[in-house]
């Protein structure tokens, strides 16, 4: 350690932790000039913000998350990105790509790792998107990884398995993206409009929900696509007979399943057999004729 260390003193140590109240280990108390500083999340501030976390004060602990919120709400892709030293990002080929070429167009922030299972399905759905959007719309949504991966070595198998850009691992704006933006959990994708400004902090839900058809991911869009889907639903029979099943089908809302009839992925409205889980795409019916 390169710091100043308390002799080994069993009785040194016993007044220094009744003074300063320690209970738990580690343990950090800033002393200030002007007066005695304890707040017990001091080591989460330091976690956090690291260096900028300096003087450990409540006050400066309050600017930092202003910035944050500065950050959150007032998005440059340039500042929250880039680092002192390094203005690109990587690809999976290893190149580097400048942040400003990602200006004026739509950007998911990608939060994830590979040891992760969800991680790995939520990375198949996005990659479809991801091309799907960018082969029809030509280069108008780009995504950047944000690894939460253990090390290095599952940091390249993600990087270079995607066809998207990366932050450096061994860069802390890993670290800051994920504390600005408050994930608690991965798989995540927050999308930036072109206008800079947050579109959603659920992307993944709205990837995970209608694919590319959800672009460019904002509230609305996602609005339009509900009511589109009600409006398919009114159109629907509550209950049919089809010819290839015994018993009645019900028509139901799934948030995915496989046709028992040809046998492919479904999504949304299925006729479904809650006696023997049967589902059926409502374009595979063949109504029985009971003429």
């Amino acid at each position: 350690m390169p710091w100043l260390a308390v002799p080994f003193d069993v009785n040194l140590h016993r007044k220094l932790i009744d003074r300063y109240r320690i209970d738990r280990i580690p343990s950090f108390i800033p002393l200030c000039s002007d007066a005695l500083t304890v707040d017990e999340k001091v080591i989460e501030w330091i976690e956090d913000y690291g260096a900028d976390a300096f003087p450990f004060t409540k006050k400066r602990h309050e600017e930092l998350k202003d910035l944050d919120r500065r950050k959150r709400e007032e998005v440059d892709l340039q500042e929250l990105l880039t680092r002192e030293g390094r203005d690109f990002l990587i690809a999976g080929d290893d190149r580097k790509v400048v942040v400003s070429e990602l200006a004026g167009k739509t950007v998911g922030l990608f939060f994830g790792a590979y040891w992760s299972p969800p991680c790995r399905a939520f990375t198949v759905q996005l990659t479809d998107v991801y091309n799907n959007l960018n082969d029809t719309k030509g280069r108008c949504f780009e995504i950047v990884f944000v690894s939460t991966d253990k090390d290095l070595k599952e940091f390249n198998v993600s990087r270079t398995s995607t066809p998207w850009l990366a932050i450096p691992y061994e860069d802390r704006t890993r670290h800051d993206l994920c504390r600005i933006f408050d994930i608690k959990k991965i798989p995540a994708l927050v999308i930036i409009g072109p206008d800079g400004k947050v579109v959603s902090l659920n992307g993944k839900f709205m990837v995970s929900s209608y694919g590319a058809e959800a672009f460019p991911f904002t509230e609305s869009r996602v609005k339009d696509l509900e009511s589109a889907l009600r409006k398919e639903g009114e159109a629907l029979p509550q209950q049919v007979q089809d010819v290839k099943h015994e018993h009645v089908l019900k028509l139901e809302m799934a948030k995915a399943y496989v046709c028992d009839s040809c046998k492919k992925q479904g999504k949304f409205w299925s006729f479904f057999c809650d006696v023997c889980d049967y589902d059926l795409h409502p374009s595979c019916l063949e109504k029985v004729n009971k003429d």
